[in-house]
């Protein structure tokens, strides 16, 4: 059966029957597949209630986690990052008109969409309907196809984690677009272009590519971005449930919604950085030539981008040996590779804290915390673009329950979420 063959009738008889036990079970493990499938379920449901039966796709998206290489993606370097079983899932069939509708628990109302232009529009800068626009254009740029569809969307991924919610939400719309109208024949890498670009114009965040790369190829990934358009992957297999470590999330709470301008003043010193060593980007530069032009670094753009250019450097160097200690099963090197990488988030790059609330420190209460509950055992590390969201910890299995209740006295109920890394797959869920 091929995509445009099912039906959401088709859909919830697989569900009924148990045909797509194995296809949930390789998406959200074997104890995570029942509750995948209620959430399809659901998702059916609303759609038929909504829309009527008709032809239909399923499509899930994974969140991911970056493992190293903190901001090192928009100074075009590397990147060590796993997809991860919290993902978008999303049910769409095509509409007679050329408008796109979304029903889902993110919105409050249901999100509208007209494809008539699909330039941007500065009044939607900040919302959904920039993103889905925006992945609109991207197809109709490079002359694929687009069309009106309705939809239904839940997500698991939180919003503001580090766990690229929107690059997650982007990349569900490109597959929408991918198999509803275009066959399925835009590869993965072309579909994070777009995801980005749509991120970068339309939703006017100035995001690195790393995110959509990492939710749209999926798997343990080591990323190049030396040539940013065109970046080299190695895929790297690890299970870390099987090392006697859980790795989990820590949500801490925190608004996100000020935070554009911290978030770009770190390319933007790191750039000025650059400039002063005669490159663009700091990548290919070394750590002597940073330190012998120091002065002038500092002159530039003062003494953060100096100690922000010497983070990247370092934590460029270091997404490789990450990477090696991985493939190579060097459990105790990766964990002081990513505790080093930790550190140097901390108090070279300077994204643990918003300088806008000093009094509020939640990822930074978070990682002392966590190392003294280690005890020098496994690592913990700031998770994502930083300044709020979560932290992640590699914690022994046995001291999972107790870590758990320790950081959820403190940071709230669900707080802690043990995450799954979930390896290459296909966006669509075939009926």
């Amino acid at each position: 059966m091929t995509a445009m063959d099912a039906t959401l009738a088709d859909y919830a008889a697989s569900l009924e029957n148990s045909a797509l036990n194995a296809t949930l079970a390789t998406l959200y493990g074997e104890t995570g597949r029942f509750s995948g499938g209620r959430r399809l379920g659901k998702l059916l449901e609303t759609m038929r209630t909504r829309f009527g039966d008709g032809p239909a796709i399923a499509v899930s998206v994974p969140g991911r986690t970056e493992l190293g290489g903190n901001h090192t993606d928009h100074n075009h370097g590397r990147v060590l990052a796993a997809a991860v079983h919290l993902d978008c899932l999303a049910v769409a069939s095509p509409s007679s008109i050329p408008e796109i509708t979304l029903l889902s628990e993110l919105f409050p109302e249901p999100i509208r969409v007209d494809l008539a232009s699909t330039a941007p529009r500065p009044e939607e800068e900040g919302r959904a309907e920039a993103l889905i626009r925006g992945v609109a254009d991207g197809f109709r740029q490079k002359g694929l196809n687009v069309g009106g569809f309705n939809a239904t969307l839940s997500s698991l991924v939180p919003v503001g984690s580090g766990l690229s919610s929107s690059a997650a939400f982007e990349l569900t719309i490109c597959a929408i677009f991918n198999h509803l109208f275009n066959q399925g024949a835009v590869s993965e890498l072309e579909q994070a272009r777009f995801a980005r670009r749509a991120e970068n114009l339309h939703f006017g965040k100035p995001c690195g590519f790393m995110d959509q790369l990492s939710c749209a190829i999926k798997g343990v990934l080591l990323i190049d971005l030396l040539n940013p358009d065109s970046p080299d992957f190695t895929s790297i297999e690890y299970d870390f449930e099987k090392t006697g470590y859980g790795l989990a999330m820590v949500e801490t709470g925190g608004d996100h919604s000020n935070l554009t301008a911290e978030y770009a003043a770190i390319a933007s010193e790191m750039r000025a950085a650059a400039r002063v060593l005669g490159r663009e980007v700091l990548r290919g530069a070394s750590l002597s030539e940073a330190m012998t032009a120091i002065p002038e670094i500092r002159r530039a753009a003062g003494d953060r981008a100096v100690l922000r250019c010497i983070h990247f450097i370092e934590e460029n160097e270091r997404v490789d040996h990450l990477a090696a200690a991985l493939a190579e099963g060097r459990l105790g090197d990766y964990f002081r590779l990513a505790r080093a990488s930790g550190d140097s988030s901390w108090r070279l790059l300077q994204n643990c804290a918003s300088a806008a609330d000093p009094a509020s420190q939640p990822i930074m209460l978070a990682l002392a915390m966590t190392e003294r509950f280690l005890e020098g055992q496994g690592a913990c590390r700031i998770q994502g673009g930083g300044f709020a969201g979560s932290i992640q910890a590699y914690v022994p299995v046995e001291r999972l329950k107790e870590y758990q209740e320790v950081m959820e006295k403190v940071f709230g109920q669900g707080a802690v979420v043990l995450l799954r890394t979930r390896g290459p797959s296909s966006a669509l869920i075939r009926a």
